[in-house]
């Protein structure tokens, strides 16, 4: 068995700028990760050193490395774009996350919760619907359609990277998909992200926040519901789904 590649010889990476790559997996050919960067960044993930803030998502791609090297195989490592310029590495990394659903990436992204993919209608009612108007204190959380299977007001409660002292100020939590506010809870308390109160995130993030509440009165889900976010709090390179109004 050859020696698996572990590193671009220095003339190589020199001339690569940045690029985007993806991780296969040679046991059934899926893409199991997508990331950017340079030199031999593409090599680090089987290193085990391209460390990353979230625990439980990193070991899941470790995971997966582990496996294959257990199986005696090797990551295929495609380079799927090269010499490009930082910025534009971040857009063809987040349109490539787009299109493999179940990746072990840790978020989507940049800017997929605000202008990743959308049917026309969505299209529509992102930039056609009327925007809020937003008088109230109030947190955006963009609900990614693939936890649809998860009840909404599941969905919406954790766990999420915010300031529990800044939640606490939250008046109302508005739930956003692709733009358009789909519902409003207002919160009642907010706690860390455990098990005990929040079954539903499978395990202990104590690093992140959840809330208890209820479905907001008639008078403000009229207010807020089936409008969209407004474009001031839609930035393109937007990555975390929690958003505040103030």
């Amino acid at each position: 068995m050859h020696q698996a590649l572990q590193e671009f010889p220095s003339e190589v990476f020199n001339k690569l700028g940045y690029y985007v790559y993806r991780l296969i997996d040679p046991r059934n050919g899926d893409t199991f990760y997508v990331g950017k960067g340079q030199r031999n960044r593409v090599f680090d993930h089987i290193k085990g050193v391209a460390e990353e803030d979230d625990s439980d998502s990193l070991s899941l791609k470790m995971q997966i490395i582990h496996q294959i090297h257990n199986a005696g195989l090797e990551v295929i490592h495609v380079i799927h774009r090269h010499n490009l310029d930082k910025s534009t590495a971040k857009i063809v990394e987040a349109a490539l996350i787009d299109c493999y659903p179940g990746l072990s990436n840790i978020q989507g992204g940049i800017g997929s919760n605000d202008f990743g993919p959308m049917n026309a209608q969505e299209i529509i009612n992102l930039y056609a619907v009327k925007e809020a108007e937003i008088s109230h204190k109030v947190m955006m959380i963009t609900i990614n359609r693939t936890i649809k299977e998860i009840p909404l007001d599941k969905a919406i409660r954790a766990a999420w990277k915010a300031s529990m002292s800044r939640a606490k100020k939250v008046e109302y939590v508005l739930a956003v998909e692709r733009g358009l506010i789909v519902e409003v809870f207002k919160p009642i308390e907010w706690k860390k992200a455990l098990l005990d109160d929040f079954p539903e995130i499978g395990i202990d993030r104590p690093d992140r926040i959840g809330f208890i509440g209820d479905v907001a009165e008639k008078s403000i889900r009229d207010q807020y519901c089936n409008k969209r976010v407004p474009e001031k709090y839609r930035a393109p390179g937007a990555a975390n789904p929690v958003k505040y109004s103030y």
